[in-house]
């Protein structure tokens, strides 16, 4: 499995923490940046992560700006990219187990690397449950071509 990260300014460090977290576990990771702490635009890396996760180049992604929101939002506009701000544990399952959701946005500035790292292991070693979760997932999906 090949894991996208991307981040802005506020996220080097966490992402740093990440690959780390990647490598123990032999995960293959793209880095699309940035590597600078100066400030840069989260768009940009965001929708990189995003179109490498939508082409299938890489199966899951992390994202990370100050708060998660911006660099998930950016993500989304990209079809094929469920991304998902998450915040702790469950919400990393559930959004793994009921929406598919193919890329983790985390807030350098909202979590710390302790509980970021876990909710990292929680979104990577859960599965997708199917079932009537897979209609809403379709659903979500059509949306892109409305």
């Amino acid at each position: 499995m090949t894991i996208a990260l991307a981040n802005d300014h506020a996220g080097v460090a966490l992402k740093e923490e990440i690959k780390k977290l990647l490598d123990e576990r032999g995960l293959g990771y793209k880095d699309f940046g940035t590597n600078t702490t100066d400030s840069v635009d989260y768009p940009e890396f965001g929708a990189a992560a995003g179109r490498a996760v939508a082409s299938g180049e890489c199966e899951l992604g992390i994202i990370i700006c100050g708060t998660g929101i911006g660099i998930s939002i950016a993500a989304n506009k990209i079809k094929g990219v469920r991304a998902a701000n998450c915040t702790n544990c469950f919400m990393a399952e559930m959004t793994r187990r009921h929406n598919d959701a193919n890329i983790l946005a985390l807030g350098a500035r909202v979590v710390g690397p302790g509980l970021a790292l876990k909710i990292v292991e929680t979104f990577l070693d859960t599965s997708f449950e199917g079932g009537r979760h897979q209609r809403r997932v379709d659903l979500i999906s059509a949306l892109e071509n409305a």
